[in-house]
């Protein structure tokens, strides 16, 4: 029989992203029967189906006790998901960062603040030498409540900082000017092995890359040092997810790890023919291994 795999979405997207839709005809041609599934939908029978591929689940930072929640009801029930529950878990909190630069991985300058203490923000940007910083909730996805900030700061700048520590903890770091500069750097890996890159760029006066936020996305070509680097991310994990994207920048030929995106990525599958046939060969081999 044909295996019957839920892809997960949310529900501002029930039938799938753009990009996710190309999966369909891809699955189907590798013998896989797949349909979207809202991961918050109540109804949803998922202990009927043969496993899980998390996609576009782009609200789960809104409802994180809620995803949390979906994902042991899945972990309980049996039903195999892509990519694991424990590298979701693991990755729905940015705290990884910081456990990925104890294992040698090159990462933005990450400090964490907790929540509610917003004085600490500003201590920490002073302490660090930081004139430019950006402030991001541990636990957040396309851009939300991420502020570039300037010491000294302004009473605008205070009400954003209040505003994030209210949601709970949040990560300091440097503000990168090559991302506004040159553009982020995204590369699309496919059961370990990298399948293609592109460039994300801000929009005006923006520093959020997300298309959210009215960026943009192009195919590139990095240089082969850089494609290196990032790949060498993955080998910092326990285990090797099917899907990964891998954003950040390169300084002075150095490849700086900024997200390592594990639970609902884009990956642009649009921008590279073939990679959708990729995908699904790679979840057909392990769906065939459970």
């Amino acid at each position: 029989m044909r295996p019957r795999i839920a892809l997960a979405t949310y529900d501002r997207a029930p039938r799938l992203a753009p990009d996710d839709q190309l999966l369909l005809p891809a699955l189907a041609a590798a013998g896989i029967d797949a349909e979207p599934a809202v991961w918050s939908d109540d109804a949803v029978a998922w202990e009927t189906f043969d496993g899980v591929v998390v996609r576009s689940c782009w609200d789960y930072h809104l409802h994180i006790q809620e995803f949390k929640s979906w994902l042991a009801r899945l972990d309980a029930g049996r039903v195999p998901a892509w990519n694991s529950i424990a590298t979701i878990e693991w990755n729905a909190d940015k705290r990884y960062l910081l456990d990925l630069a104890r294992r040698g991985v090159v990462t933005i300058p990450t400090m964490i603040v907790a929540r509610g203490d917003a004085g600490a923000v500003e201590a920490t940007a002073k302490a660090e030498g930081w004139s430019r910083f950006v402030l991001k909730p541990t636990v957040s996805a396309s851009g939300h409540e991420t502020h570039a900030l300037e010491l000294p700061l302004n009473d605008e700048a205070r009400h954003a900082i209040a505003r994030t520590l209210a949601l709970g903890d949040a990560l300091v770091q440097p503000f990168a000017p090559e991302v506004p500069r040159d553009g982020e750097l995204s590369f699309t890996f496919i059961d370990g092995r990298l399948s293609h890159a592109t460039i994300k760029r801000a929009a005006g006066n923006e520093f959020r890359v997300q298309t959210e936020h009215g960026g943009s996305v192009d195919p590139t070509d990095p240089p082969r040092e850089i494609a290196e680097q990032a790949t060498h991310v993955l080998a910092a994990l326990s285990d090797v997810p099917l899907y990964a994207r891998v954003d950040g920048i390169a300084r002075g030929g150095q490849f700086l790890l900024m997200e390592l995106e594990l639970i609902e990525p884009n990956l642009f599958f649009g921008f590279a023919p073939g990679s959708a046939e990729r995908f699904a060969a790679a979840l057909a081999e392990r769906i065939r291994s459970v």
